[in-house]
């Protein structure tokens, strides 16, 4: 008798389905070949943080509550006289998911925020680095339904990297593609 455990939907996809199909596509010899997504990176810049302290409170508990994970603040590099920013000042707010949440999050990005998008196509496919990695930028936080859109003072957006072992775009493509990722339909 198998034990009940909860392991995310696009986990189970990614061994069931994902793997074969890769595999089949690009001609692996070995499962360990095959781009596996390592993790999500979420940040978000606070536009006013260094008037108003309040703002990345806000944003880091915007981003927690997305993601499911504590939300740390960013810091400034360096002092920029003309904009008032001091080394080391909070100016935006980022978290890192990888494993079961990784893919929880993912799940509900696919399924349930990116169709709240008003007028949603598709994805563009053309952000992905060279390195098998792939960078979105959502402009409204508000498409997430963790977001009460009652408490939301102002609009703003945030990026999402999608962090993968593929060794170029193509393969990387490929990958999110079969997770499920709607991308627009032209092709490179």
């Amino acid at each position: 008798m198998a034990t009940a455990t909860n392991t995310p939907r696009l986990k189970e996809k990614y061994t069931g389905e994902v793997i074969p199909a890769l595999m089949k596509r690009f001609g692996y010899k070995s499962i360990m070949q095959v781009p596996k997504l390592t993790k999500i990176s979420i940040n978000r810049g606070v536009n006013g943080a260094v008037n108003d302290k309040k703002l990345i409170d806000v944003a880091i508990d915007e981003i927690t509550t997305i993601a499911g994970q504590k939300a740390v603040p960013t810091m400034s590099k360096k002092d920029i006289s003309n904009f008032k920013l001091r080394k080391h000042m909070p100016i935006g707010a980022r978290v890192t998911l990888r494993g079961e949440k990784m893919y929880e999050f993912l799940d509900r990005m696919i399924a349930v925020a990116l169709p709240r998008v008003r007028d949603f196509k598709g994805i563009s496919e053309k952000s992905f680095d060279g390195r098998g990695n792939y960078t979105m930028g959502v402009t409204e936080q508000i498409i997430f339904p963790e977001i009460d859109i009652d408490k939301v003072a102002r609009i703003t957006g945030m990026d999402i990297t999608f962090v993968t072992t593929a060794k170029n775009d193509e393969e990387a493509y490929e990958l999110l593609k079969e997770l499920g990722m709607p991308f627009k339909n032209i092709k490179k």
